[in-house]
């Protein structure tokens, strides 16, 4: 089960299938080729062949840049954090009185936090 972990199924020259559908960079379809030919335009275009779908006959390969694997990893990170049950709660407690620099800083934390979707709790205690 180490693939369901990995973002992609595989990545690079180990395919087990013989005939592919290959997709080209910009997500336009190459159609149906052998596992020798996918692996010669991979070479030809200093590409990496990524498995997009498995489950379908044939399986679907897509050719990506490093950075192209890169920036889906990413997608595919972010989409599961907020497809994760529970919420996260950020708790912040400061003295009624906090220096002007010492708020702007722990409010710009807020946004931060704010704008990762997480909730977030501001305490704040009576200065003596």
């Amino acid at each position: 089960e180490p693939k369901r972990k990995a973002a992609f199924g595989s990545v690079g020259r180990r395919i087990p299938y013989r005939i592919l559908h290959v997709i080209n960079q910009d997500g336009e379809s190459l159609g149906n080729m052998h596992r020798a030919e996918a692996l010669k335009l991979m070479d030809q275009h200093n590409l990496k062949l990524v498995l997009l779908r498995e489950n379908v006959e044939p399986p679907v390969y897509r050719l990506m840049t490093g950075q192209q694997i890169h920036e889906e990893q990413l997608k595919r990170a972010e989409k599961k954090k907020a497809s994760m049950p529970g919420m996260y709660v950020k708790e912040l407690s400061f003295s009624s009185a906090i220096a002007k620099n010492d708020l702007e800083t722990k409010s710009k934390q807020i946004a931060q936090w704010i704008e990762k979707k997480y909730h977030v709790k501001v305490t704040i205690r009576q200065a003596k």
